[in-house]
């Protein structure tokens, strides 16, 4: 084994609160001390490009191809990424398979004043970089306007602050991370809000032929995490779903069942296709892939209408 390990992250605030979670983990499974792990701080597109909803500009790979690009120049042994800003489809000679517990996956919303969201007065804009969840939360409340909000969580908490939006929706792993619970507003129910594909999933993705990163990576791995992150992914995949793909999806797990719900929005959002099953939790994949062909088939059969 390397006498040092190189981690990459991106270089926010929440970021490095994840790679730094990853590196606890490693040390608490081997004999690695603090000074053998480092962190690299890796600029990423995503980062730089902060006036553009990033459909727009390339989609979610902005985040995490620079840091990938650092993996593959063997300039970092791993990468930590938040799992619902990756593409779902693999770079080229990367793995991404192991995955710390997950956290909370609700949506929270952050209100001016700390109302409730029923509360909000008639046409309140609400700031969102996501069509998912501005569909989702007209769907709750159709006077609603969503304006276009960019930046890390403090940045987006000190436009609302300073009144340009009456209100933003964050994901509760990120608020959490950042012990800004105080902050919040509301929580969504997954019922009301159906999550973004492994939010709240901590990723580490390595090279595929590095067989000793890779053994290491499996002791951290959190097996119904697994589990739960592949099979929304395997809808992802299906649907070649990216940032301008409104896609909601949800896993749990009980017992040894797995139940997988979805949802995917046509592209103006006024339609809707929903889908929910349930399977032994070793056909994790298999209902992923399901589930992900049942909704295109709904969709296309729409369109062709």
């Amino acid at each position: 084994m390397k006498k040092k390990i190189k981690i990459g992250s991106r270089g926010s605030k929440l970021a490095l609160l994840y790679a730094q979670k990853v590196k606890e983990k490693i040390i608490e499974i081997t004999d690695f001390i603090d000074q053998d792990i480092n962190i690299e701080k890796i600029s990423t597109k995503g980062d730089e490009l902060q006036d553009t909803r990033l459909s727009d500009v390339g989609g979610k790979g902005l985040f995490s191809s620079s840091i990938e690009q650092e993996l593959q120049n063997n300039n970092i042994d791993i990468a930590v990424h938040a799992l619902k800003d990756m593409p779902a489809i693999e770079t080229k000679g990367l793995l991404t398979d192991t995955f710390l517990e997950r956290t909370d996956a609700r949506e929270i919303i952050i209100i001016n004043g700390k109302k409730k969201f029923k509360d909000l007065k008639q046409n309140a804009v609400i700031g969102t970089s996501s069509y998912r969840r501005q569909f989702q939360i007209k769907k709750i409340r159709p006077d609603v306007s969503c304006k276009l909000i960019r930046g890390n969580v403090d940045t987006r908490i000190k436009k609302l602050m300073d009144g340009e939006y009456d209100a933003i929706i964050l994901s509760y792993a990120g608020v959490k991370y950042l012990k800004l619970e105080d902050k919040i507003s509301e929580i969504f129910s997954v019922e009301e809000m159906i999550p973004s594909a492994g939010q709240g999933i901590i990723a580490i993705q390595c090279r595929e032929n590095d067989k000793d990163i890779i053994s290491m990576l499996k002791k951290i791995n959190h097996q119904e995490t697994y589990k739960r992150a592949h099979a929304e992914r395997n809808i992802l995949k299906i649907l070649e779903g990216d940032c301008e793909t409104a896609i909601g999806i949800y896993s749990k797990i009980e017992k040894n069942k797995i139940t997988v719900e979805a949802e995917l929005f046509s592209l103006d959002g006024s339609q809707r296709f929903y889908e929910k099953k349930s399977d032994s939790s070793e056909n994790f994949k298999k209902l992923g892939n399901e589930i992900g062909q049942i909704l295109k088939i709904k969709s296309n059969n729409s369109y062709k209408k």
